[in-house]
């Protein structure tokens, strides 16, 4: 298993910085981790090597994946959360990752803008990857992207629709991703809720070389038609004030993914989310704003989120292999045998 040299020392930022080739190998890379993960075979040959963990925004599924894969590959972790680190308070960015780089081997950073994890990696000597910012979300869109080939045998043709809030981080990076891909993407939302214009015109650009499609339409019964995967995330991200619960309410509801939708689409058609999702009243926040705003779930119904359409859990697993992908490769990871 040869990681390509293109990636060997490289951030990882976002998918806009990486080829359809190097987005390919490293599923390929991930797809080959998972198979030896599941048949017990070692891989952990970066030992003696650290990674510091940056989490501005808590998380589950990130902070878990990047533990548990690093130690598979044989490093070591250093976690970091809002209030282990000076980051932006009381030490600049830069002095942060000049400051890192000279421990670490490796730096994630989970937070806020795209600006911070991009300085920090122009301040770096080490890789820097990306775990979230309120732009992009790549490590999740590998994650999916192995997902559906694995369901599908392909990505290339797929008809991909993404429901709701198309404006951040997930609606961006599946947009890049689908048009990196050679994905058919839509976004169904109202149109205030569609990306961002010079975002879509680059996405544009690059379907043209792939094969991919972009649109964005108003209407779910429009959209889903004939869909392989409908896609969904909550309705307000971290982060943001609990006083948009309710404009979002009012303008999403008509894209929540329910049955009716997914008859819509097709048998074919799978349901995938990045987590969490409020699909019942069992968590906190569900449970606080469905009473509130007399709903029983959010975006997605329970019945759609347990169907055997929902392929969540699998995806929600593929996030740790593909981020294993990621670091091996950036950190010139190298087999102990053949596979």
């Amino acid at each position: 298993m040869n990681i390509p040299q293109s990636l060997i020392g490289r951030d990882f930022l976002r998918l806009l910085d990486y080829t359809p080739e190097e987005i390919g190998a490293l599923i390929d890379l991930a797809a080959e981790f998972k198979k030896m993960k599941k048949t017990g075979i070692p891989h952990d040959t970066l030992h003696g090597k650290n990674i510091a963990l940056i989490f501005e925004k808590t998380s589950t599924r990130t902070r878990c994946a990047f533990e548990v894969a690093a130690h598979d590959l044989g490093m070591s972790t250093t976690y970091l959360d809002p209030k282990a680190s000076q980051i932006g308070q009381k030490e600049t960015i830069a002095d942060t990752a000049r400051v890192l780089a000279s421990m670490y081997d490796g730096i994630e950073y989970r937070g806020f803008g795209q600006d911070i994890v991009d300085e920090l990696a122009k301040y770096s000597k080490v890789p820097v990857w990306n775990g979230l910012t309120n732009e992009f979300h790549p490590t999740q869109i590998l994650a999916d992207f192995l997902t559906i080939r694995e369901h599908f045998n392909r990505l290339a043709g797929i008809k991909f629709v993404y429901m709701g809030d198309a404006r951040y981080n997930m609606g961006n990076s599946l947009m890049v991703g689908c048009a990196k891909m050679g994905l058919h993407f839509t976004a169904c939302a109202p149109k205030e809720y569609f990306p961002d214009a010079a975002l879509i015109a680059e996405c544009e650009a690059i379907a043209k070389t792939t094969g991919a499609t972009l649109s964005f339409i108003e209407d779910p019964t429009v959209a889903v038609k004939d869909a392989d995967v409908i896609y969904t995330d909550v309705w307000v991200s971290m982060g943001e004030p609990v006083e948009v619960w309710e404009t979002r309410i009012h303008d999403l509801a008509p894209y929540q993914v329910n049955r009716e939708l997914m008859e819509k689409a097709g048998e074919q058609a799978v349901f995938m989310h990045c987590l969490p999702a409020y699909h019942n009243l069992d968590t906190g926040v569900g449970r606080e704003m469905c009473t509130q705003f007399h709903r029983d779930a959010m975006e997605v119904t329970d019945e759609v989120f347990e169907s055997p359409a929902s392929i969540v859990f699998e995806e929600a697993e593929n996030r740790m292999h593909t981020i294993k992908a990621v670091m091996a490769a950036s950190l010139g990871w190298k087999s102990k045998r053949i596979i």
